[in-house]
């Protein structure tokens, strides 16, 4: 297996994250106005930058179609000095997280629940030490979305007051739905297993690997 588990492919997993955070100034404007092309403009952008997708196989990146029920506020529960574990990957190096914080928000008439975590070795890297990491599955995965589910990024200053809008529209695929055996991408760990159809966001790649 030729896992990637070196700093420079961990870090370029969060250089897309970084380029799209650089793209959020357009939210205030776009959420007043027409969010459904905000949306739209952020998904061209991930598509463009995008690290691993490259040429015409940029086609096969897909979107839900925006969705603005899909961007919902929640309230954050901050977890303090919660333990670091090892978070399971798709290969065979894990990856030490621990919980920074709980969201609780509802969605159709149902109550449900994501943990935030922060990642023990981003901490670390100025670039990234206010990273923060929810990953996610859902009943759309498999058929609609990748199988072994999405991420949403953020960092600490997105939380507010007690309050964090979750922005599903702005789900995404780990590399890991692009190319198979080359990254370690974290899995999502059963606690953040919604048992709803998160039909926003980016959809299962459109080619095989």
């Amino acid at each position: 297996m030729n896992t990637m588990n070196t700093s420079k492919g961990i870090f370029n997993i969060y250089k897309l994250s970084l380029l799209l955070f650089s793209l959020s100034g357009f939210s205030v404007v776009a959420q007043t106005g027409n969010y459904n092309k905000y949306i739209q403009e952020y998904q061209q952008a991930y598509s463009k930058n995008h690290e691993v997708v490259k040429g015409d196989d940029k086609k096969n990146i897909r979107f839900f179609p925006a969705d603005e029920s899909f961007r919902i506020q929640s309230s954050f529960e901050r977890i303090y000095e919660a333990p670091w574990f090892k978070m399971e990957t798709s290969g065979k190096e894990k990856k030490i997280y621990r919980v920074y914080g709980i969201l609780r928000f509802t969605i159709k008439d149902t109550s449900l629940k994501l943990h935030i975590y922060q990642s023990q070795h981003l901490m670390s890297v100025k670039e990234y030490s206010n990273h923060l990491f929810i990953p996610f599955t859902d009943l759309s995965n498999g058929e609609e979305s990748y199988e072994n589910g999405r991420y949403i990024d953020l960092v600490i200053a997105d939380v507010e007051n007690g309050k964090y809008v979750i922005d599903f529209n702005k789900a995404y695929n780990p590399y890991c739905a692009y190319i198979n055996n080359v990254y370690n991408c974290p899995v999502p760990p059963k606690e953040n297993n919604l048992n709803v159809a998160i039909k926003a966001g980016e959809m299962k790649y459109g080619k095989k690997y």
